[in-house]
């Protein structure tokens, strides 16, 4: 039996002072998420039951904080299989999939599954809460949303990025001292289970295949993206050179009134955003779009700086996020002073060091395909650094695109050989070393093998395009790793041959 969307597990379950006693709910896994999930709830006079198949010492410990809350806590996989027949409403942490046993089960038993963000936006408070400006993409996110959050704090705005970054959503909208508005980064898991926000403005950065072992399919992916413009007000941003994200916007049942507006690192035509000479263009907020623009700032604005000059990716994440801004009604001042004071998350295309003519980069963040390749564009010769777990994503077109510009490849992680595969159909001539062990210190074999491939004028980078999870806790771990082989590299006085 398929839950109907719009079923409600009690009537007037819109605000945080709604009637939540009494209302028997089971909150499934405790990472951060479902902590703060069972925690509001039960602070509300919810029944809660939190299940977890996971148990570590920081589970153990939220478990012991929840128990003393009132919330009956079960860890283990055999308590993590069907909700209770009582069961009313069922909140999902992120990384739990919807074919998950027990999520069919509930499905079947017809008791509505909310995810951590839909439960946020009804914990809103009743009046004054703060909007949401939402963001969304394969790639580009956290950067795009923490940029975001940079304008409108300078345009005097108490305002956080939050969601899949940053501040917990539900911490976020909780907060004793409540934000003016919020910058929220949403994953495809988080979307696929909301269905009431309605955000000021959206916007989807771009798509490419990604998690299709979570979604199942592609075409469900994207309507997982695809979701975060639903219900919105003002704008729905698009990626006018990602044809994908506008037919999302197409497909949109948004608030009447609600605009199309494009974001372009090339030229603006009017109700877009883009850059022309150097400089970040507005031709969609401005009276006289159709005969003028706003300027913003200028590409040097963006801190390129010390670490070279702004990735096209990079340049368009900021657009992107001058768009929402704008379309929230900030200033060109503020955009552009956010956008100064802005700097990058680590592990994104950050610069390691440089020595004989050789720069290192780390972008570990690089997790699938299509984030692999915008890093790679960015770079004219490049000893690439990649592998590790593909989650069901093709690298042929990657490897076919970018072949031209690869001195040579290191391959580590337990899917390299569908990557091996890739160059030698698509780029034979390029060497490629395979590094097969598994441990986490395998990373200064890496950097010295990257070394003996590289030459003055190359670019040393770690894109793996794939996840880390084989052999490091995260891709910060990988990248952390990563750095500290540099160095070790580097003052041991090695460089490229």
């Amino acid at each position: 039996m398929i839950v109907d969307p719009a079923y409600e597990p009690r009537e007037g379950l819109t605000h945080r002072d709604a009637d939540w006693s009494g209302l028997r709910v089971l909150v499934v896994g405790l990472g951060l998420s479902g902590f703060a999930a069972a925690d509001a709830l039960a602070e509300r006079g919810a029944r809660v039951t939190a299940v977890s198949p996971d148990v570590t010492d920081v589970i153990t410990e939220r478990a012991e904080v929840l128990r003393i809350l009132g919330v009956d806590v079960r860890l283990g996989p055999q308590h993590a299989q069907a909700p209770e027949p009582a069961t009313q409403l069922v909140v999902t942490s992120p990384g739990v999939p919807p074919h998950d046993p027990l999520l069919l089960a509930a499905a079947a038993d017809a008791i509505p599954v909310w995810g951590e963000v839909e439960l946020a936006w009804r914990m809103r408070a009743r009046e004054g809460a703060a909007p949401w400006l939402t963001v969304t993409g394969t790639n580009g996110k956290t950067t795009t949303v923490t940029m975001l959050a940079s304008i409108l704090r300078s345009a005097g705005l108490r305002a956080t990025s939050a969601g899949n970054v940053g501040t917990p959503i539900l911490e976020a909208v909780l907060h004793p001292q409540p934000y003016d508005v919020l910058a929220v980064e949403l994953s495809s898991f988080q979307l696929h289970w909301q269905r009431s926000v309605s955000a000021v403005a959206s916007a989807v950065l771009n798509v490419a295949p990604d998690h299709l072992d979570w979604h199942g399919s592609y075409a469900e992916y994207l309507r997982a993206k695809g979701r975060i413009y639903d219900n919105t007000h003002i704008a729905c941003v698009y990626n006018v050179d990602d044809v994908q994200t506008e037919q999302l916007v197409l497909e949109a049942e948004v608030v009447e009134g609600c605009r199309a507006v494009g974001f372009t690192t090339g030229i603006p035509a009017p109700s877009m955003l883009g850059v022309v000479d150097g400089v970040l263009a507005d031709r969609a907020f401005v009276e006289q779009r159709h005969h003028a623009a706003a300027e913003l700032c200028t590409v040097a604005d963006l801190g390129g700086g010390d670490a070279g000059p702004v990735a096209p990716h990079y340049l368009a994440n900021a657009v992107a996020a001058a768009a929402l801004a704008r379309a929230y009604g900030v200033g060109p001042l503020s955009v552009r002073d956010g956008l100064r004071a802005f700097r990058p998350a680590p592990h994104r295309a950050t610069h390691v060091a440089e020595a004989g003519g050789v720069r290192w980069v780390n972008d570990s963040k690089a997790t699938n395909p299509h984030a692999a390749a915008a890093a790679l564009r960015s770079f004219d010769s490049v000893v690439w650094i990649a592998g590790g777990l593909l989650k069901g994503a093709d690298v042929a077109v990657l490897v076919e695109e970018v072949a031209t510009r690869l001195r040579g490849v290191i391959l580590l992680g337990r899917d390299r050989a569908q990557i091996a595969d890739a160059l030698a159909r698509h780029a034979p001539d390029v060497p490629v070393l395979d590094v097969p062990e598994t441990d986490t210190g395998v990373m200064d074999l890496v950097v010295a093998l990257a070394a003996r491939l590289a030459r003055e004028g190359d670019v040393v980078l770690l894109a793996p395009a794939a996840a880390s999870m084989d052999m490091f806790v995260n891709y910060a771990a990988r990248g952390d790793a990563f750095e500290e082989a540099v160095r070790r590299h580097l003052r041991a006085g090695g460089g490229p041959r």
